[in-house]
């Protein structure tokens, strides 16, 4: 007896997902924009439509061909790889208590091991590069206004993406000094003040906001919240102009997380202090932020500047005449390789002869 998915699947993203575990809304789009790929992928093998699906054909090998379909096809790294896989397993933990006939395929999938990853330097922009994404957008113009007001605010507040198109013009506040409120990961809030730089970029904005019918602070063109999707089409157009006067930025790809890094960063060379960074990000951990003191290159240079080096004792090489001899002399040097490099015929290992009773040993 076969069992339906699509019931199990739409329970899990409408009640498990939202009500039960609270999740937030981005995290409920990622595990949906998951199990979509997984789908599609399960239907076009099985040759059936995903709503046709049966529980007991998403199996451990069919889930493991999704995970190779997504690093050989899709180009997917291994972080991505690992993070569609939590989602499936997530869907599966609650499928074994509702399904116990799948409590075997359930373990199948449960036993399928994360990849490892590797840990690369954090990317980051220099303030000339900075600057010259900031420079193009024409304050002359709405759209303008708004790109500017987007871009310094997404930078000088370390925003995830997710955080900068969530926020509401409730959450900006110009008294007593320019801050913002900011709901982060893990419904984390917390509230930031702001450069003095920064209350002229968002009065401009509010004052050519208008009304609208949706409380976030950055709208799109036709008066709606900008979407994630939106915010970084419009980073990307900027970053395409300011790579031809910034020649450091052609050929890069600059993503919305990079203007947090590059936040982060900064602010840790001001400060020195790696706790004011991760409360200034909403880190839940600080080893979360340690990733930024192995991108610091100025913390490594004061650990070698606070420790004596050893002594070392001098003296020059001294070469065997033998080698001056044929370094000396080009034509010297070539026939010593010649013979050097002349291969002798094998004769086998070398034996003593001796004489045992008349008889050659």
């Amino acid at each position: 007896m076969t069992t339906p998915l699509a019931p199990h699947m739409t329970s899990y993203l409408r009640e498990r997902l939202p009500i039960e575990q609270g999740a937030s809304v981005h995290t409920c789009e990622t595990y949906a924009h998951c199990f979509r790929l997984l789908l599609e992928y399960a239907a076009t093998r099985l040759k059936t439509a995903p709503s046709q699906l049966h529980l007991e054909q998403i199996d451990a090998g069919l889930v493991l061909g999704f995970l190779e379909h997504l690093e050989s096809a899709r180009k997917n790294g291994s972080a991505t790889r690992n993070a569609r896989l939590a989602a499936i397993k997530s869907f599966m933990r609650f499928v074994e208590y509702r399904v116990p006939s799948a409590l075997d395929q359930v373990r199948r999938i449960f036993a399928i091991p994360a990849k490892r990853t590797d840990t690369k330097l954090v990317r980051t922009l220099t303030m000339e590069e900075l600057e010259a994404i900031l420079d193009v957008p024409d304050p002359r113009t709405r759209l303008g206004i708004r790109d500017r007001a987007m871009l310094h605010t997404c930078f000088v507040a370390g925003l995830r993406v997710s955080e900068l198109v969530t926020l509401k013009v409730e959450d900006v506040s110009f008294t007593p000094r320019p801050s913002l409120r900011i709901v982060g990961k893990g419904r984390r809030e917390r509230l930031l003040p702001l450069w003095k730089q920064s209350a002229p970029v968002l009065r401009a904005w509010l004052a050519v906001r208008g009304s609208a019918s949706v409380p976030e602070l950055f709208l799109n063109a036709r008066g709606q919240n900008m979407t994630r999707a939106g915010f970084e089409y419009i980073l990307r157009q900027h970053v395409a102009v300011a790579s031809a006067r910034c020649p450091s930025l052609q050929g890069r790809r600059i993503s919305p997380h990079v203007l947090r890094h590059s936040c982060a960063l900064w602010t840790l060379q001001a400060t020195g202090d790696i706790r004011k960074v991760a409360l200034w990000l909403g880190h839940g951990s600080v080893q979360t932020t340690e990733m930024y003191l192995r991108a610091d290159p100025t913390k490594k240079l004061e650990a070698v500047n606070a420790v004596t080096p050893p002594s070392l004792r001098k003296g020059r090489f001294s070469a065997p005449d033998r080698l001056i001899e044929i370094l000396s002399s080009g034509k010297r040097a070539q026939d010593y390789a010649e013979r050097t490099s002349r291969k002798r015929p094998w004769i086998g290992p070398r034996r003593r002869l001796t004489v045992h009773n008349n008889e050659l040993c």
